[in-house]
């Protein structure tokens, strides 16, 4: 195994926090694949019965209507689940998959877009062969969808549910008073960079003084950058409280 796939997806962000996401190999990809694959089976065998009358007047009509529904269907299955899902299909989900943009920014409704329809071509000749060949020799493991739509596909970390009372110190949160402002904050971070600064506070005791502090300091830019609440409910925060705030608006409910 090469030392890219054991680091996994570098992604430095603008605001200079660096970390890495795993990438998904092609068996577990091919097992979420598999899961969708049923789940749109399953809708074709609705439609089929609701094409079932037109066969009555033409058999061919109603053949090739229901392809065409049928490809439809299953490719806006794809795009709204991977949109509203924000990266995930029902197979993906099961298998701890998500789908990402490659440079670490937000994933836009057009890379989604984008990578599906390019799905048709890398299911080329049969059962994904030509996507699974180019996956394998890129060493960002994306097939041709991915590669247009600067996206890739990476393994959501197993992590048990961490003590909350015990990383967020039990502290007052000023920002949670912006009900509004929160909501758009977890819409807008991404699952890895909640993650990260999750991972950050859990580990703050094992940082020396100065990379605590460019660490800190480098989440909370992203964070600011993210959102901008009022001058009055964070001006007093260092870098530090700011994360853990944004932690526990982003991790609890």
């Amino acid at each position: 195994m090469t030392a890219w796939r054991l680091q996994g997806l570098p992604i430095r962000t603008p605001e200079g926090v660096e970390f890495s996401l795993p990438l998904a190999g092609p068996v577990s990809r091919l097992m979420a694949v598999t899961v969708d694959v049923i789940v749109v089976a399953a809708a074709g065998l609705v439609i089929d019965k609701l094409t079932a009358p037109l066969g009555i007047i033409s058999p061919d009509a109603a053949a090739a209507f229901s392809v065409i529904l049928y490809f439809v269907v299953s490719m806006l299955y794809a795009i709204l689940c991977e949109w509203l899902l924000r990266g995930q299909t029902l197979g993906k989900r099961m298998f701890r998959l998500r789908v990402v943009d490659a440079a670490g920014l937000r994933l836009e409704p057009s890379q989604i877009i984008i990578r599906n329809l390019l799905r048709a071509i890398d299911m080329l000749p049969v059962c994904y062969l030509l996507g699974g060949l180019v996956c394998l020799l890129n060493k960002r493991m994306q097939r041709l969808g991915d590669i247009a739509a600067g996206t890739a596909v990476v393994r959501v970390p197993d992590a048990s549910n961490p003590d909350l009372d015990q990383v967020l110190g039990g502290k007052f949160n000023s920002m949670l008073e912006y009900r509004l402002l929160c909501a758009r904050l977890r819409q807008r971070v991404t699952p890895a960079m909640a993650g990260l600064a999750l991972q950050a506070l859990m580990r703050r005791e094992q940082f020396d003084a100065s990379s605590r502090l460019a660490v800190f300091a480098d989440l909370a830019a992203y964070f600011r950058s993210a959102v901008e609440f009022p001058p009055e409910a964070v001006e007093h925060l260092a870098d530090e409280q700011y994360v853990r705030n944004v932690v526990e608006i982003l991790h609890r409910r």
